[in-house]
């Protein structure tokens, strides 16, 4: 099993790699749109009932996958609507989607209602405008600022949750949400949150990186409690897919990553951390 999952591990590595050493920006925008309709088709295949789930979420996984090549075919371009639908996302989309992340999802992981029916109309619906919010704001911030500050966005997600992970077993005693994931420890939480926040203050110092952004448009004291901020809501994406898999009695969201299990489960904090990065950023105003 852990040959498996550094093997696949080695493999995302490498194509993401080229994608961003490619020099073409289609590549990579097309990797991401990707990974977010299959993330979208395996949250709709935990929340829709069964039957007829199957085809509806492949359905609306590939309407998806073509509305972001669109989007992404119209902003590179350059195309008559490129500026209104950039504006759309940036001034309507994303704060709408973060909104619902930090009230609805969050009271949701909260309550860690487990018990719940895994079918959920409203979740389901949600799917789509979440998945799409983060795509976009990636996809924007790439054409934007380039794949470093992307790939420092990212990074972002994966120190808090290797810091979490690592703390928890070395330390973790008290559950942080144990009808939702018996395996969070408070211990985790605190130093994935620390993790963040360490992450801004360091990559701050290189120029073009997205902590560098954040301190550019306040200062460091300001940028750190916005890290923290992004560490806790990975922490609540991490929760929901979790809530989400519970309810639906799946230990993956899907197996289309060998060792890994499934996008949505290596992408579930990055969904809601996306959209507050644009907001406390504000680099694509």
């Amino acid at each position: 099993m852990l040959g498996q999952r550094v093997l696949t591990a080695a493999v995302l590595l490498a194509v993401l790699a080229a994608a961003l050493a490619s020099g073409n920006p289609w590549w990579f925008v097309a990797l991401l749109a990707a990974a977010a309709a299959c993330a979208a088709w395996e949250w709709l295949r935990l929340t829709v009932p069964q039957p007829p789930s199957r085809t509806l979420c492949v359905g609306v996984a590939a309407v998806l996958l073509a509305a972001m090549l669109w989007l992404a075919w119209t902003w590179l371009s350059g195309a008559p609507a490129a500026a209104a639908l950039h504006a759309a996302v940036v001034r309507w989309l994303t704060p709408a989607v973060a909104l619902v992340w930090l009230l609805a999802v969050t009271t949701a992981v909260a309550r860690g209602r487990s018990d719940a029916p895994a079918a959920s109309l409203g979740w389901s619906l949600f799917s789509v405008p979440a998945v799409l919010a983060a795509w976009s704001v990636l996809a924007l911030m790439f054409m934007a600022r380039g794949g470093w500050f992307v790939v420092s966005l990212l990074a972002l997600v994966w120190v808090a949750d290797i810091s979490a992970y690592f703390a928890g077993r070395a330390f973790g005693k008290r559950k942080l949400a144990p009808r939702v994931s018996p395996g969070k420890t408070v211990a985790g939480a605190v130093a994935g949150i620390a993790g963040a926040v360490a992450w801004i203050w360091l990559s701050s110092l290189w120029t073009g990186s997205f902590g560098h952004a954040l301190v550019e448009r306040g200062s460091l004291w300001l940028a750190l409690p916005a890290a923290a901020l992004l560490g806790a809501i990975s922490i609540v994406g991490d929760l929901f897919e979790s809530l989400l898999k519970r309810r639906a009695g799946r230990k993956d969201s899907s197996a289309l990553l060998p060792g890994h299990g499934g996008v949505y489960d290596r992408i579930d904090a990055i969904l809601p951390v996306a959209p507050f990065a644009l907001l406390l950023s504000g680099v694509l105003s």
